[in-house]
Parts: C-alpha cells; structure tokens; sequence
C-alpha cells in the first residue's frame, strides 16, 4: 500500500477521532444551555444524550480503527467497510455544511469557516483512503 495513502488513513483518523474527544466538552464551551429554558429539561437530556452518544461512537469507531490499520491495509474487508461508514459519515457532515446549512457566521466567523474547511478536508482525504483501500481489493 502506498505511503501516503497510510499518511492519510492515519491522519483522518486522528483528526477524527480528536473531533470526537473534543465533542465531549462542546456543550460547556459554547455554552449550549444559555440559549435553552431550563424549563424544558427533556429537551436538555436529550440533546446531551444524542450529544455523548455522538461523540462516544464518533472517539470509539475511530479509535478502534486506528488500531486495526494493520488489517485494514492488509485490505481486510470488514475493516474497510467499517472505515468506508466512518468516510460516509464525515462526506454526510461536508455535505450538510457546504449545501443544505452552512455554519453560521456568527459570533466568530473565522471559527465557522475554519470548521467548514476542516470537515469538507478530511471528507476529502478519507474518500481518497476508501477508495484506494477498495481499487486495491478488486
């Protein structure tokens, strides 16, 4: 397998996996709770459930895979097709930011820009992994 298809694997999924990390703290970074009633405390547990949830799957699924980058670039099948979800879901969230709801510009839009840029990126890296993973295969 070429190296820089290696460099990539690895580097995706760190960045992912960072992104799940960091996930974890958005709701007190930004202040998420400032904007909601208190009154509707559903509403709170359930977007910190989807929100834990998201970034546990998003930490583990990508931790996991760079642990099986071994048998992913001894083209295991399970492997890449496990890599090739984790690639649909970032290509999802490109897609999401760049045509259906930008990021909004404010309060910071550098931030929002920069995150853009970010997810449209390693959208970008993780379909040149999963493809190559795949033209290897056949």
């Amino acid at each position: 397998m070429n190296k820089a298809i290696k460099v990539l694997y690895y580097v995706s999924l760190t960045v992912s996996t960072l992104v799940g990390l960091w996930h974890f703290f958005v709701p007190r970074l930004f202040r998420w709770y400032d904007y909601l009633p208190m009154q509707y405390e559903n509403l709170i547990v359930g977007i910190d459930y989807t929100n834990y949830c998201f970034s546990a799957l998003l930490f583990g699924i990508s931790l996991i895979l760079i642990l099986l980058g071994k048998s992913a670039f001894s083209l295991n099948r399970e492997t890449i097709i496990f890599y090739s979800f984790l690639t649909l879901v970032w290509v999802f969230r490109a897609c999401l930011a760049v045509f259906i709801k930008p990021w909004p510009m404010e309060p910071v839009p550098a931030v929002a820009i920069g995150q853009l840029l970010a997810s449209v990126v390693l959208a970008i890296m993780m379909v040149v992994v999963s493809v190559s993973l795949w033209w290897a295969i056949r």
